[in-house]
């Protein structure tokens, strides 16, 4: 039976106990309703994970014994970063965690002359506490014990200003290149998707400009919840770790 996996943000060591936070302890007690003796796994985002066990639940508030830490990892050997044009709600939560369940080492939100979402700053820490929070859950569940970098909210046309390393890849319906031929022999590759109505013909030369390579993913125009997750699935395929 597989073991339910909560992320600590506090670090962990073996032989220790550790409270949990409000909202794991009301997952684990509510929710789960597990009961004193349960076995867990925790991480802390550092690397590895422990096996655990819950000791107590007084007051609502679930106490953990922190047993033996296993070093598995379970990220990809491909670094993918994800720069994604600002989609409406759901979509974006969707793309979060399914980027993230894909292997994606970062995921920078960018806002694009056709986003239609525009955020205040008190907004953006919001969203961006929000899609961490997707993404903690994403990682409880596929396995992973390392979170991917969430943010900056970042405009399009300041792309280039990031520390991006490796093949630099948009998507284009009529891209002069096919992924397989991109990323032959990278490990890390950042990839542009636009938002609802794609990225304008400006931001595409503009990127062109940041040495984007423009690639395309086949002869479907695929929306803007399903390319990145589409993209992400190939690119893991090809140079990653999807399928062994």
């Amino acid at each position: 039976m597989r073991l339910t996996r909560i992320f600590v943000s506090a670090a962990l060591a073996p032989d220790t106990e550790q409270l949990l936070p409000r909202s794991a302890s009301d997952h684990l007690l509510k929710v789960l309703r597990l009961r004193p003796g349960a076995e867990l796994t925790l991480f802390d985002g550092r690397g590895g994970e422990y096996a655990a066990r819950l000791i107590s639940a007084a007051r609502g508030a679930a106490r953990i014994a922190v047993g033996e830490q296993s070093p598995i990892e379970r990220e990809s050997p491909l670094a993918v970063t994800l720069l994604q044009g600002l989609a409406r709600g759901e979509r974006m939560d969707l793309i979060v965690q399914k980027a993230t369940e894909l292997g994606a080492r970062a995921i920078v939100p960018l806002l694009t002359e056709r986003s239609v979402v525009r955020l205040d700053a008190s907004q953006t820490a919001k969203r961006l506490a929000h899609w961490q929070a997707i993404a903690i859950g994403a990682c409880e569940q596929c396995g992973r014990n390392r979170l991917p970098q969430i943010g900056p909210l970042t405009e399009l046309s300041r792309v280039g200003e990031l520390q991006l390393a490796g093949a630099r890849l948009v998507l284009e319906p009529n891209g002069r290149e096919t992924l397989p031929g991109a990323i032959a022999g990278c490990t890390e590759v950042a990839l542009l998707i636009g938002p609802e109505g794609g990225l304008s013909d400006a931001e595409v030369e503009a990127a062109l400009d940041d040495d984007f390579v423009p690639c395309r993913l086949g002869p479907r125009v695929l929306r803007a919840e399903t390319a990145p997750l589409a993209a992400l699935a190939a690119l893991q395929l090809l140079a990653g770790d999807l399928g062994r």
